[in-house]
């Protein structure tokens, strides 16, 4: 069986080292999930997500001139939502125009920045003035 690289295959886990595991592909070929393809967060400790004979779903996604194969978890991972899932945008703001954005936004902000004037002027003396 020939491993092409963007293909998902079932593997299980023979071997893990601190840099990543060693997964046996069908047809007997072993491949490295790096410890960076394992999960989407941070992993310290791969320990805590893979075992010695853990069944895992992989995606090839190297195979160098000397026969060594890269794989990911992570990629394997069909992480596409479905349309249905998506929330619907209907409100107003979905069918501004970019113009209309643009004023709206420099209105608010000129709104904001005239508030925080205010704020600050009503204070006295600022942070520095007090005197004990």
């Amino acid at each position: 069986m020939s491993i092409e690289v963007g293909s998902k295959l079932q593997g299980k886990v023979t071997g893990i080292t601190k840099f990543g595991a060693f997964v046996e592909l069908p047809g007997g070929s072993t491949g490295l999930v790096h410890i960076s393809e394992v999960a989407d967060n941070y992993v310290k400790d791969i320990n805590e997500h893979l075992q010695v004979g853990d069944q895992v779903e992989v995606k090839v996604i190297n195979v160098e001139k000397d026969g060594k194969i890269g794989l990911s978890i992570k990629k394997a991972k069909d992480r596409r939502p479905e349309r249905s899932d998506r929330p619907k945008r209907n409100d107003q703001r979905s069918k501004e125009s970019f113009e209309q954005k643009m004023n709206r936004f420099l209105k608010e902000s000129e709104d904001r920045l005239a508030s925080l004037r205010r704020h600050t002027e009503s204070r006295r003396g600022g942070r520095g003035a007090r005197r004990g």
